[in-house]
């Protein structure tokens, strides 16, 4: 029988909390009552509703115990405050496992799919931990932390931001041996008064909590790279570069994608490699060289790093495809519906326009969001990659996409609607077998509503996708 994740008592101990109602051991830790596996230890967190209100139905699904702040019906461990005892949770995890090397993944694109891909192949190479979804603010990141076996040998955490000094607390909770920045661009610019500059920074606090000599993992061909190295250094870090051009330690030298995957082509540390992946998106190329130094960094064989990306699937809108059956034949839809930014929509319009298909390059595109004074001009800004890319028709649902739909010809203009929901029954009467259609927008402006429209005329055809 495996080792417990936790017992009371080490639970008491991390949170100086007292035991009440028994001794237990858990194999889980969990902050949802709707999600509790059995055996699970359920944390109840103040948030829209007090967690305290759901001890009882967690225990009745299975939960081991409760971490609260007060006493309740059950196995327990009574604390002064559940949310910093979860942090202490997550310290304490960290600190019994000294022998796991940590990675930690930021950046204004990419974060979940690169730590998800830096996970498989840490799990190549012996017992791996990482972030599930994207558990990556300051819940998600010592909730990632507190759920770490105690045999880990090596784990990743994804941590996200929305302003400044966000990444810095949770950065020293982590305390990676490699951190990496994927990319940054004007993401929740808004919450920033000197813009793209200040997002940068933020990133930069990553190396707040970085073991001294670590690696600083940096996307050379991003416009803030000189700043981003000069904050590693800074903070003691040894930088390893990714990129397109000459001096990158993991250089990028052709992505030639097809339906389905894509060709590979590198030079790392000088050594020529060449690899399939299961991604078609142009952006895959640089995230794989952040991949494979990640990897490197955390002290994976290359023959693990390769094998694992060669295995990687595309994540739930985030490139997924499906061939979707239609009378007649099929047509191909690439969900990207999980988020969006200029950069981000710049690349996969990109890797669109490298497809070559039977029918028509169509896209359906909704609101990017938190882009603040700037945000029309972000959006009529697309409508040059879009002609650059030859695509036949978009689709434009949202009012800022109204300046998208504004800045296009008219033999380019498929259907305009107020909202993603309005906007699916359009596309669907437009869409004809061998077309392929890439949905993308930023989650909160409900793209994943026109990938679901979509997606649905398989099934209305009896078909499967």
């Amino acid at each position: 029988m495996s080792e417990p994740l936790w017992t009371s008592q080490e639970i008491a101990q991390a949170t100086g909390g007292r035991v009440e109602g028994g001794g237990f051991a858990v194999a889980g830790v969990s902050i949802d009552s709707r999600s509790i596996e059995p055996g699970d230890l359920f944390i109840a967190l103040a948030g829209a509703r007090d967690g305290h209100e759901f001890v009882a139905q967690a225990l009745e699904r299975g939960a081991a115990a409760a971490l609260v702040s007060r006493p309740v019906d059950g196995p327990a461990v009574v604390v002064e405050d559940t949310f910093q005892a979860l942090e202490a949770l997550g310290v304490a995890a960290r600190e019994r496992a000294p022998q796991a090397r940590r990675g930690a993944v930021t950046g204004s694109v990419g974060k979940t799919s690169v730590t998800q891909a830096v996970r498989a192949g840490l799990t190549l190479a012996g017992p791996a931990h990482s972030s599930v979804k994207s558990y990556n603010n300051h819940i998600g990141v010592p909730l990632t932390l507190a759920r770490m076996p105690r045999e880990t040998a090596r784990a990743v955490f994804e941590i996200g931001m929305n302003h400044a000094d966000e990444i810095t607390p949770l950065s020293q909770m982590v305390r990676p041996h490699a951190a990496v920045i994927t990319t940054v661009g004007p993401v929740h610019v808004e919450n920033f008064p000197d813009g793209e500059i200040g997002v940068a920074r933020a990133k930069a606090e990553i190396f707040a909590g970085l073991v001294p000599g670590g690696a600083a993992i940096l996307n050379a061909d991003n416009a803030w790279f000189d700043l981003l190295a000069a904050e590693a250094r800074a903070a003691g870090a040894t930088v390893m570069t990714f990129g397109t051009g000459e001096g990158a330690d993991a250089r990028l030298t052709a992505f030639s994608p097809g339906p389905g995957q894509a060709i590979v082509r590198a030079r790392l540390h000088g050594r020529d490699l060449e690899f399939p992946i299961l991604q078609t998106g142009f952006h895959w190329g640089l995230n794989s060289m952040a991949v494979l130094l990640m990897l490197e960094a955390l002290e994976v064989r290359l023959d693990d790093a390769v094998a694992a990306l060669g295995a990687f699937e595309p994540l739930a809108g985030r490139g997924a495809e499906r061939h979707v059956p239609l009378k007649g034949g099929a047509f191909t839809l690439i969900d990207e519906s999980y988020n969006a930014n200029p950069v981000s929509m710049a690349a996969a319009i990109a890797s669109l326009g490298a497809r070559k298909p039977e029918g028509r390059r169509i896209v359906a595109l909704t609101d990017m969001l938190e882009l603040g004074a700037e945000a029309p001009a972000y959006h009529a800004a697309l409508a040059g990659p879009l002609e650059a890319a030859g695509v036949d028709l978009v689709f434009c649902g949202g009012p800022l996409m109204k300046s998208l739909w504004d800045a296009l010809p008219s033999t380019r203009r498929g259907g305009y609607a107020s909202s993603a929901v309005e906007l699916g029954p359009q596309i669907v009467q437009a869409v004809e077998p061998g077309d392929v259609v890439m949905v993308k927008g930023s989650n909160g402006s409900k793209a994943g509503a026109v990938a679901a429209a979509l997606a649905e005329v398989g099934r209305a055809q009896g078909g499967r996708g």
